[in-house]
């Protein structure tokens, strides 16, 4: 007996929405063409998605990349027919993202440093020095630091690149610098940090000055803000765990430093200094990746099928993405040599001298 037959459609999807894992989605839409039909013409599993990650609403279309069927449909069909397809199109690209959520390993994120608002003393005190694990470098104090400033108020901003286009971001960490070459060891820390993701207004590099060390905020388009979190002042790594994992869509990530505690003794300034940063995260490339469009702020998700993912799915488990042709098919129930499809995935592989900052 096939349930859908006898309940009403509103009552049927508010039984799929209940669905919070996508393959128990792609598993329903294999039971049979109806249910199939069902789950992809009311767009469950964008809909989870978008459940997920609200930042999937500004995405405006997808864009299988490398897919055997793509000029195949772009040619041929009807108006309907290609309604269909733009369906099922998004029935398998939000899928397989939804898979890729929950299977790809968190590791660290960031690519590169790509401005601090300002630096006292370059290129000793450069935001690349964040870069760094340590605080220490070729027997140098590795660091970046704010330019002093008398009012405690003043906030500074780091801006990272990150690894993908599309991340999901769990945590990020920050190590405020131990003056350990100053009299009493004073620490540079922040009174909080706030966490703004996004991406560049237009697709062309950002263009920061000839050190990277300065570049207007008002380049940057951000998607997303986290709550604020304390920093204690204490030399050490303080992790900042988001509430919810974030995508950011852009691959830009603004770290602002909100108010100063420690006062240089030499010039009486207040300063920010911070000797590493990281990201732990999730990024979805090579198999997505976005297309932006502004002034809209449109986005076009890509996904390239043809791209292997880095990660293995539990023993036993596949994955139902690929269309099925039931034109020679007798019944309604969908003959599992059909249905299953699996991904494509891989495994990977000091002076005891006094200096000012």
């Amino acid at each position: 007996m096939d349930f859908l037959n006898w309940l009403e459609p509103d009552m049927s999807f508010k039984v799929l929405t209940c669905f919070d894992d996508q393959s128990d989605l792609v598993r329903v839409s294999s039971v049979s063409r109806s249910w199939r039909h069902f789950v992809i013409e009311n767009g469950l599993c964008k809909k989870l998605c978008l459940r997920m990650f609200p930042q999937l609403s500004r995405v405006a279309g997808v864009v299988e990349l490398n897919s055997p069927n793509a000029q195949e449909f772009a040619e041929v069909g009807s108006s309907n027919s290609k309604e269909l397809e733009t369906l099922e199109r998004e029935h398998r690209v939000y899928a397989f993202l939804a898979r890729g959520f929950i299977s790809f390993d968190v590791r660290s994120s960031i690519s590169e440093a790509i401005s601090a608002s300002s630096t006292d003393n370059n290129p000793e005190e450069t935001i690349h020095n964040t870069l760094q694990p340590r605080d220490m470098v070729g027997r140098r104090a590795s660091y970046w630091s704010s330019k002093g400033q008398s009012d405690p108020a003043v906030p500074e901003f780091l801006i990272y690149k990150l690894v993908s286009d599309l991340v999901v971001i769990n945590e990020i960490s920050i190590h405020p610098f131990q003056a350990f070459f100053q009299a009493g060891l004073p620490i540079y820390s922040t009174n909080a940090v706030r966490f703004r993701m996004g991406h560049v207004k237009s697709p062309v590099v950002v263009d920061c000055d000839s050190k990277g060390e300065s570049c207007h905020e008002n380049k940057f388009v951000w998607t997303y803000t986290s709550e604020v979190f304390r920093m204690t002042q204490e030399n050490r790594l303080q992790t900042f765990k988001l509430p919810e994992p974030v995508l950011c869509i852009g691959g830009i990530l603004q770290i602002e430093l909100l108010g100063r505690v420690q006062r240089q003794e030499m010039d009486g300034l207040f300063y920010i200094c911070v000797c590493h940063v990281e990201v732990k995260g999730k990024p979805l490339s090579p198999a997505f990746g976005v297309e932006i469009h502004e002034p809209s702020g449109e986005i076009v998700l890509k996904n390239d099928v043809q791209a292997k993912l880095h990660n293995q799915p539990p023993e036993n488990e596949s994955v139902v993405i690929s269309t099925v042709n039931f034109e020679n098919m007798g019944d309604d129930m969908l003959p599992v040599e059909n249905i299953e499809g699996e991904y494509e995935w891989e495994e990977e592989e000091g002076s005891d001298e006094e200096y000012f900052l």
